[in-house]
């Protein structure tokens, strides 16, 4: 994937959605837990030495699971490559799970699930699109039918659960 380093620099340093000192280990084989501050920023999740205000990386939330480890932990690991695994660690399993939800919402796919449903709940209790307006509601990202059938279903569902 191409970026830009100065634009990602940048945004590393907006407001967090979330923020904290987690321990943290790459995915590299004898990899060892260190203490990194942790933010959540849009859909790029920035990691950096507890001391520096440069991020020592990121990883793009796009593609990926986010699993429960042992208690009071969880993993990130990308479908592409599920054998490239980070594990965090909280402070407590509350935090464990209010991370894990974060991260689960940040994705631009979840994003687009989430105006697709409440697009459609609109449009059956008011009879309009509420995108019409914006001149928007004919493109094909904005469509049900343009997701894969697995999707449409776990989509729908993801929302479901939500409202409950």
């Amino acid at each position: 994937m191409r970026y830009n380093e100065k634009e990602l620099r940048a945004l590393s340093q907006q407001p967090a959605e979330m923020a904290a000192e987690l321990s943290m280990r790459g995915p590299k084989k004898g990899s060892v837990a260190k203490r990194r501050l942790v933010k959540l920023v849009v859909n790029f999740l920035f990691y950096f030495r507890t001391d520096e205000a440069e991020p020592l990386g990121a990883l793009l939330l796009e593609r990926c699971r986010v699993s429960q480890e042992e208690p009071g932990g969880f993993s990130i690991s990308f479908i592409e490559d599920p054998e490239r695994k980070y594990y965090f660690e909280c402070c407590t399993q509350e935090q464990c799970q209010e991370w894990m939800e974060a991260l689960r919402r940040a994705s631009y796919e979840y994003m687009r699930c989430s105006l697709i449903f409440y697009r459609n709940e609109i449009q059956k209790m008011t009879g309009k699109d509420p995108l019409e307006q914006f001149g928007i509601s004919e493109e094909a990202r904005f469509q049900l039918s343009s997701l894969p059938r697995d999707r449409r279903a776990a989509c729908v569902g993801t929302q479901l659960d939500e409202l409950d």
